[in-house]
């Protein structure tokens, strides 16, 4: 079976109706645009000057690694335990299998948080979440329909004082 390729991912095309600081103010123009029936199938959101951000949310330690791993491993023990209970013959104790799935999830769970903290060698001692951002945030639409988002999007920013 041959299936055929998938496009590669492009930008959109149009013109830029508005530039903004931040996605929500971005967001906001959108949604302006839509409460006043504008057809926002033709606009689009293209955020500029991409970085990759890292946000330290704490320290890394060997028992916060432990209870971690713990913690996820209680969460798929108990979903191992639901799905042993439910294939289960009948009058299997429910209650039995759900805790066995628990503590043999945790278990796990502490084995597998210790390995991958020590095998970081110390290297990584803190967490953290990741995104990417951008620097600032168009509004582009098609070329059909940018003067009417112009003229709403200046109505918004004469709303809400920024001009």
């Amino acid at each position: 079976m041959r299936t055929t390729p998938r496009p590669l991912p492009e930008l959109p095309s149009g013109v830029t109706v508005g530039s903004y600081q931040t996605y929500a103010e971005a967001q906001r123009a959108v949604d302006f645009l839509s409460d006043n029936k504008f057809p926002v199938e033709n606009v689009s959101i293209v955020g500029n000057d991409l970085r990759l951000v890292e946000r330290v949310t704490g320290r890394l330690t060997e028992g916060r690694a432990i209870g971690v791993g713990a913690a996820g491993g209680a969460w798929w023990g108990l979903f191992v335990g639901i799905l042993l209970s439910l294939f289960a013959p009948r009058g299997a104790n429910t209650v039995l299998l759900l805790v066995f799935g628990i503590v043999i999830g945790v278990i796990f769970g502490i084995i597998f948080g210790w390995i991958g903290y020590r095998a970081t060698g110390g290297q990584r001692d803190f967490t953290s979440m990741t995104q990417v951002v951008a620097g600032t945030y168009d509004v582009i639409c098609k070329a059909d329909h940018a003067e009417e988002a112009r003229q709403l999007l200046a109505r918004l920013a004469l709303q809400q004082g920024e001009l």
